[in-house]
């Protein structure tokens, strides 16, 4: 058992085998390059999106100024009236000599802090795209406004028209499969106006009923054929014509039945709504590995067909698992920096997450030679790669990994700044371990990450990693004690797919026994699996609002949800970790009867879904009637 070498990269050029290459580089931008971009589909990219953060005191007209329109291409809405003045963050599609440019020496060095890979497939590889189609016949939008980052969002149900018309005013669909004109500013996608969405309308009515379905074939929105769909649910929660009882003191005494709902008078039931509705490939993909680009597009998108002086509140039940957890990623980072230069005109509210009893975070604190073996079980008939982040303080050169593959020998311990590949018997890699020294996914000391290839597919020529119990060995060979958190990052299924099968920790000492209390850790319980620490690790910025799940009858906090105070405070954690979130709002009605009600699909219709998806609306909500 032995490692190779990484290879040299096939887009970047950069050959991620010398001494401290991979330092200060997204790991999944690595290993993409180490499996030649398997997981995207085997496909070379041509222009690679990324997302940007820029030096102190570079702008990013500076930043695009130092460079070349043949490598580099920005969105215009990045240097548009709409960005706020001061802003660092952007996102990019950029092609192989990019990165020859940021390399020591290079024009662009001292102006880019990090980057981070996004969606490497589909369209956002192919070229920037065009200029886009300024906003038609409406102008930006004042006063209070609604937005959503979510997917298949139905602007045409009922419950978000006034008198019959769209309180959709824009509705940005990202990925390059639907009717309307190219979004001025950002260059790909298709966008609809109200008059867009209103004249669809008029011409399905029939006997004063709108066919919704023909309304959604026009625009080619095929997802929204589906009786459920998660954005719908989120906007009924955020801005329909009902409200949720918010508070337990509004329910009748004795009161143990489906919660009630009462009409809304509020200035959220009557508001104008901004829709982004996300490439579906980064919906699938919900590890989250893309979301940084598309969200921050999104934002931009928002900002950009508002005026200055409008009241923005903006929804985003959508997250990861991995990641640092302390605010330090590229897109929290840049959360944080929109909400501080618009003031108070804009807030931004997250899902607090759904991961709680999911087996995904492991913690440890080890002194000097004591070292602890976590067990990473990889599921059979996965189709998808799954990824483990091990996140270390800084100072902690001393912390020396092993990796025991299934049914195999140990392979060797890898230090700081150490990264390589095996490949088994073959010569495709069936697992990397990326040790930089820092990376650009998190400012807080640096991550480890272990990547595998799937367990199964379909085509003959992918390499599958074998399935079963991985062994990692971490051993702290310094003097000290050094905190380790190690998060696997999500990889469920959306619904409507298939494919992912979370991969997950193991351990005797883990509770499962669903007694009373076990849905908690408890600080004496020894086990390395804590259920403290599943968070949205794009939700734990210090600007940005998360929310938790709570039952309606009874006030416990929803089991698959963080809780606050957190049961296991007392147990070691790494600086800035945020593991409670801001607040709660009902996501569960009761132990049997799990989730709440909101709208399906098509008016007329609801449908029950679980999770802090169905909270945040809800607080969304309360702070946009505030505003």
């Amino acid at each position: 058992m032995t490692w190779s070498k990484l290879p040299k990269g096939g887009f970047t050029g950069i050959d991620w085998s010398k001494p401290d290459a991979t330092n200060g580089f997204d790991p999944y931008l690595v290993w993409a390059e180490t499996d030649r971009f398997a997981g995207y589909g085997d496909k070379q990219p041509k222009w690679l999106p990324v997302a940007i953060e820029l030096s102190a005191g570079t702008s990013i007209a500076q930043f695009i100024a130092a460079a070349s329109p043949l490598w580099l291409h920005v969105p215009p809405v990045y240097t548009s009236s709409a960005a706020p003045v001061g802003l660092r963050y952007c996102t990019a599609r950029v092609k192989p000599a990019f990165f020859k440019h940021i390399q020591p020496g290079g024009n662009l060095h001292a102006l880019v802090r990090r980057l981070e890979l996004g969606l490497a497939a589909g369209l956002h590889t192919e070229g920037p795209g065009s200029a886009g189609t300024p906003p038609r016949a409406q102008p930006l939008l004042k006063g209070k406004v609604m937005a959503v980052i979510d997917d298949d969002l139905a602007f045409a149900n009922a419950n978000f028209l006034h008198k019959g018309k769209a309180r959709t005013k824009y509705f940005w669909r990202q990925d390059g499969k639907g009717v309307g004109g190219t979004p001025s500013g950002l260059g790909y996608g298709h966008e609809l106006t109200a008059a867009d969405i209103n004249h669809a309308m008029q011409q399905r009515t029939y006997d004063g009923v709108v066919d919704e379905s023909a309304v959604y074939a026009h625009f080619k929105l095929e997802t929204l054929r589906k009786r459920v769909s998660h954005g719908t649910h989120v906007l009924d929660l955020a801005c329909g014509p009902r409200t949720l009882l918010a508070q337990v003191a509004d329910l009748p005494p004795g009161f143990d039945g489906p919660a009630s709902w009462a009409p809304a008078d509020d200035d959220a039931s009557r508001c104008d709504i901004i829709a982004v509705q996300l490439d579906y490939d980064t919906v699938a993909d919900t590890s989250g590995g893309s979301m940084n680009v598309h969200v921050l597009d999104g934002l931009m998108y928002v900002l950009s067909r508002c005026a200055h002086d409008a009241k923005i509140v903006t929804n985003i039940s959508f997250g990861t698992v991995a990641g640092p957890h302390d605010g330090s990623s590229l897109l929290e980072a840049a959360m944080d920096q929109l909400i501080t230069l618009c003031g108070q005109r804009l807030r931004i509210v997250l899902a607090a997450g759904n991961s709680y009893q999911l087996r995904t975070h492991g913690n440890v604190t080890l002194a000097k030679n004591e070292h602890a073996v976590l067990h990473w079980r990889g599921q059979p008939d996965d189709a998808t790669e799954n990824f483990l982040e091990l996140w270390l303080p800084p100072q902690s050169q001393g912390i020396r990994i092993e990796i025991t593959p299934p049914g195999q020998a140990a392979l060797p311990a890898l230090g700081f700044g150490e990264s390589r590949m095996w490949t088994g018997n073959g010569t495709q890699p069936l697992c990397a371990l990326i040790y930089p020294k820092s990376v650009a996914t998190g400012t807080h000391g640096t991550c480890a990450l272990i990547a595998l290839a799937p367990t199964f597919s379909f085509n003959q020529g992918t390499a599958t990693a074998p399935s079963g119990v991985w062994q990692i060995k971490l051993t702290n060979t310094q003097p000290g004690k050094v905190t380790v958190d190690a998060y696997v990052e999500r990889d469920d299924v959306v619904t409507g797919t298939r494919g992912g099968r979370q991969s997950h920790f193991e351990d005797a000492l883990y509770d499962m026994s669903g007694n009373p209390g076990s849905f908690v850790d408890h600080p004496d319980n020894p086990t390395l699996i804590r259920r403290s620490g599943n968070f949205n690790s794009i939700a734990t910025g210090r600007k940005t609002v998360s929310v938790g799940g709570t039952r309606i009858v009874g006030s416990h906090w929803a089991h698959y949800s963080p809780q606050k105070p957190d049961p296991d405070a007392c147990r070691p954690e790494r600086p800035g970790v945020v593991k409670t979130p801001s607040t709660a709002a009902f996501s569960d009605e009761n132990p049997a009867l799990t989730g709440v009600r909101a709208a399906g699909t098509y008016s007329g219709s609801a449908v029950r879904l679980k999770g802090t998806s169905a909270a945040a609306p809800q607080e969304t909500r309360r702070i946009f009637n505030a505003i």
